[in-house]
């Protein structure tokens, strides 16, 4: 499977106090774990992302788990009201323990 690439869609700029839209994406297959190996017959391990979080300046903004209905390369939207300049944090967190990550900052004024 390819490497999980993270993306996300945050405004540059935005006045004190003003609600702004922040969307993700992550490149990942979602294997539920109850496919076979066409070769071998063997079951293909589950690996999803299970739990997505995004904090600014450290302070939680959204989170949710996710389950294996979730279709392959998972997509966020949700929204957070800015007060001041700072950098949003994007995690997800992989079955395998894996977790990726994406920065992104904004400016206020």
């Amino acid at each position: 499977m390819a490497r999980s690439r993270p993306r996300v869609k945050v405004p540059k700029k935005a006045e004190k106090g003003e609600i702004v839209t922040l969307k993700t994406l992550i490149s990942h297959r979602m294997e539920s774990g109850h496919r076979k190996d066409k070769k071998t017959g063997n079951r293909i391990p589950r690996k999803i992302i299970n739990k997505f979080e995004c904090t600014f300046n450290g302070d939680p903004v959204f989170k949710c788990d996710l389950e294996p209905a979730v279709a392959a390369n998972p997509y966020l939207k949700f929204t957070a009201k800015v007060e001041r300049a700072g950098e949003f944090l994007f995690k997800w967190y992989d079955d395998d323990s894996s977790i990726y990550e994406k920065k992104a900052k904004i400016q206020v004024s």
